[in-house]
């Protein structure tokens, strides 16, 4: 029994950490007070609390209850085993190895276990360096974004989008809505560089063209992030270019400065200045959580605006058309032969990749 006995307390020290370190116990805590709000009278007299807080309930159990199942059955086996009981051995040898294949599944979470990793999120594309190239480019990024989006059952929708000159996509900014969604793309911030013989060019000579991309934690309520309104400044404008009939006739556009760190957002999208300035404030938000990450900052007062200049260098993936074909990360060195495959949204790999190298290097 000596054996198993090392196997089982072993597996027990590794659910043991692990579940601390994803918080379980606190996030079921959370989820009993919650449930039982959901439980008291009038909870839906005001609809779309209630439905946030259902779909927040959702999340924390199907968070909670597998290493919470997974934990107690490791005391049950081990309980057994403090039975010293030789013909319960068997049984004891197919329980723990049940366990450990339930242990290994559920250690993917490890690689998501930032503070905002079960976020939806936030996707901006920008066209970068290559004129007309850029911003097809850009184009065809949020294609195998959007591809991959729709492999991984999440949902998204356009926030806004200024269309390229002559084709593709100056900037597009669409909220992605899915389990894990800022976690999991998180790791594809930064500038992504294409190479290939230009459609563009009448001499259809070899083509260097940059995009790059910003990814932020969806924070979509006012609590999550709270924001002085004496660091804001508002200005709202008439929206101009494409939008529609009355586009131009109101005083609908918005942009939103945070004062202290500089970032301003700018909406134009909607009709209707709420629904830009609601929308902006959100985006506000996330940017300035992301930010917040970035540079491991406690207090939004102290934050800087992003560096520009400096991201555009943050080169953080190549993809290569010609002379040869190759799709390479230069942080992970994950890379593959295969670009037609990634750009039609097969980027687990490469997301892979990057959440395994964060998971060694914590």
């Amino acid at each position: 029994m000596d054996d198993l006995a090392k196997s089982i307390n072993d597996l027990k020290d590794q659910i043991d950490s692990s579940v601390n370190r994803l918080n379980i116990h606190a996030l079921a805590k959370e989820l009993a007070e919650l449930t039982k709000q959901s439980q008291e009278p009038g909870f839906w007299d005001e609809p779309a609390q209630a439905q946030a807080k259902m779909k927040q309930i959702a999340k924390l159990d199907s968070r909670t209850k597998p290493w919470l199942e997974l934990e107690k059955a490791t005391n049950d086996s081990l309980e057994l085993l403090n039975l010293d009981d030789d013909d319960l051995k068997p049984e004891l040898n197919t329980q723990i190895k049940q366990l450990e294949k339930k242990f290994d599944d559920l250690k993917e979470e490890l690689k998501l276990d930032g503070p905002y990793d079960d976020h939806s999120a936030i996707l901006s594309i920008f066209a970068g360096a290559g004129g007309t190239d850029a911003q097809d480019w850009t184009k065809i990024l949020f294609r195998m974004y959007s591809r991959y989006f729709e492999k991984s059952d999440w949902k998204y929708i356009v926030i806004e989008e200024s269309p390229g000159e002559e084709a593709g996509l100056k900037s597009i900014t669409v909220e992605v809505d899915g389990n894990y969604a800022y976690g999991k793309l998180k790791g594809e911030q930064g500038v992504h560089r294409l190479v290939r013989l230009s459609p563009f060019n009448a001499d259809n000579l070899r083509q260097t063209s940059f995009s790059k991309v910003e990814i932020m934690p969806l924070i979509d309520k006012p609590t999550d992030l709270e924001i002085d309104d004496k660091d804001l400044k508002i200005d709202v404008y008439r929206s101009g270019g494409h939008g529609g009939q009355s586009v131009n006739t109101t005083d609908s556009a918005v942009r939103i400065t945070h004062i202290p760190s500089g970032v301003t957002v700018a909406i134009q999208n909607e009709r209707s200045q709420l629904q830009n300035r609601e929308t902006a404030m959100t985006i506000l938000r996330s940017r300035l959580a992301q930010l917040q990450l970035e540079q491991h900052l406690e207090k939004l007062n102290d934050l800087k605006g992003p560096n520009q200049s400096a991201e555009w260098g943050n080169q953080i993936r190549s993809y290569v058309l010609h002379p040869y074909k190759q799709v390479k990360d230069l942080r992970t060195k994950h890379e593959t032969s295969d670009p037609d495959s990634v750009l039609d949204g097969n980027l687990e790999p490469f997301v892979q990749a990057y959440l395994d190298q964060n998971l060694s290097q914590n």
